[in-house]
C-alpha cells in the first residue's frame, strides 16, 4: 500500500497515458463496426478495468450482443457465448462430472463458464435454478462441483443481455443475481444521424465482413497493469462520504421499498476511479460519481408499487437523491 502512495507523479501520469492509448485502440477497433453507444462502451471498459460484470438491457436489434462480441475480439482473451433457454441446466453452464470407463475414475468436464469473457445471451430466459449456477462464479471467480473447487483464470468477466419488454418465456432475475452485476446499462435507440451512418456503412456489407477487421489490441498482461493503475487513483475522504450518503439515502427513501447495499457503495467507488483514470486524471471528482451512479444503482433499488405504476424510473429517483446532497468541493 505504501508503494502505491509514494508512486512518483510522472510515473503515474505515464501509466495514465498508456491507459488512454489502450482505450483509444479498443474504441477504434469496436468503432469499425459499432456506431454510437459511447457511454455503453465506456461502462464496458470501466467494468473490464475493475473486474465488474455488466448487464446490457435493451430492445432487440440495437447491438447488445454485437458490442460484447466486439469487445472480446479487441482483447487477447478466451471468449465463449452461452445462449440461455428455459431448458438449460446448471451443468450446461458450469460443467459436469463423468465416469471414465477406461480409468474407472470420475473426471470433471469444464463447462463454457470456464473462460475469460463470457457472453450470457438473454439471461432472463433461463429459470432460477440455472441462474443460480452463476452466483458463485460471478462473485468468487470459482466453481464448486461435488465438493471440489475449481478456480477460474484471470481475467473473468461476464456480460449478460436481456430484453426488458418481452415477458413471455422469461424469468425475472432475483435481486441477489442483479446485485452481482456492477452495472445495468440500458441501451437506447440510435439518433437519426447515427442510423443514417449505420445504413451507409453497411449498404455494401450485408454480411458484416468489417467484423473480420477487428483485431486484439490488449493483452492479459496489459489488462493486469490497467487494473492495478485503477487502484492507485486518489479519492478524497469528502467524496467517499458523498458516496456513502448517496447509498444510505436509498435505504430511507419514501419512493423505494429496497435500498442499495454496501456492495453498491464499493461499486460506485471502484467504477468512479475507473472513469477518472479513463479521463486521464489521477483523482476522482463528483462528476465521476454522477456518471456511474445511475448504472450502478438502477438494478439494486426497488421502487414502490405506486411509483412503478406511475412509470417512474429508478434513475430518476437516484438523480433526485443526488440533487438533495451537498456536492463535495
Amino acid at each position: 500500500m505504501e508503494e502505491q502512495q509514494t508512486l512518483p507523479d510522472d510515473r503515474l501520469q505515464q501509466e495514465l497515458q498508456e491507459l488512454q492509448q489502450h482505450i483509444g485502440r479498443i474504441k477504434e477497433e469496436i468503432g469499425k463496426v459499432i456506431i454510437g453507444q459511447d457511454k455503453t462502451i465506456d461502462l464496458l471498459l470501466a467494468g473490464l478495468f475493475t473486474g465488474g460484470h455488466i448487464l446490457l438491457e435493451g430492445v432487440p436489434g440495437i447491438a447488445k450482443t454485437l458490442t460484447a462480441k466486439l469487445l472480446a475480439r479487441s482483447l487477447s482473451v478466451n471468449f465463449t457465448r452461452i445462449q440461455f433457454t428455459p431448458d438449460l441446466m446448471p451443468t450446461d453452464v458450469t460443467g459436469t462430472t463423468v465416469f471414465n470407463m477406461k480409468t474407472s475414475e470420475f473426471t470433471f468436464n469444464k463447462g463454457p463458464i470456464f473462460t475469460n469473457l463470457v457472453l450470457i445471451d438473454e439471461i432472463n430466459r433461463a429459470p432460477a435454478k440455472t441462474q443460480s449456477s452463476l452466483f458463485e462464479v460471478m462473485e468468487e471467480r470459482q466453481v464448486t462441483i461435488d465438493g471440489t473447487t475449481y478456480v477460474l483464470d484471470f481475467p473473468f468477466l461476464a456480460i449478460a443481455t436481456q430484453n426488458p419488454i418481452e415477458q413471455e418465456g422469461t424469468y425475472r432475475l432475483p435481486e441477489a443475481q442483479l446485485d452481482r452485476f456492477l452495472f445495468r446499462v440500458k441501451l437506447k435507440y440510435p439518433s437519426l444521424e447515427q442510423e443514417i451512418e449505420i445504413l451507409n456503412r453497411f449498404k455494401d456489407d450485408f454480411k458484416q465482413r468489417s467484423m473480420d477487421d477487428v483485431k486484439a489490441v490488449l493483452s492479459i498482461a496489459d489488462l493486469k497493469r490497467c487494473q492495478s493503475l485503477i487502484e492507485k487513483i486518489h479519492i478524497k475522504d469528502e467524496i467517499i462520504t458523498y458516496i456513502a450518503k448517496l447509498v444510505h439515502a436509498t435505504r430511507n427513501h419514501g419512493d423505494l421499498t429496497l435500498g442499495a447495499s454496501p456492495r453498491a457503495s464499493l461499486a460506485i467507488m471502484r467504477s468512479a476511479k475507473a472513469i477518472a483514470a479513463m479521463s486521464g486524471r489521477d483523482f476522482v471528482t463528483p462528476d465521476d460519481v454522477k456518471y456511474v451512479m445511475g448504472p450502478v444503482l438502477n438494478h439494486r433499488i426497488v421502487l414502490t408499487p405506486e411509483r412503478e405504476m406511475e412509470g417512474i424510473e429508478a434513475e430518476t429517483v437516484v438523480k433526485e437523491i443526488a440533487e438533495q446532497l451537498e456536492i463535495p468541493r
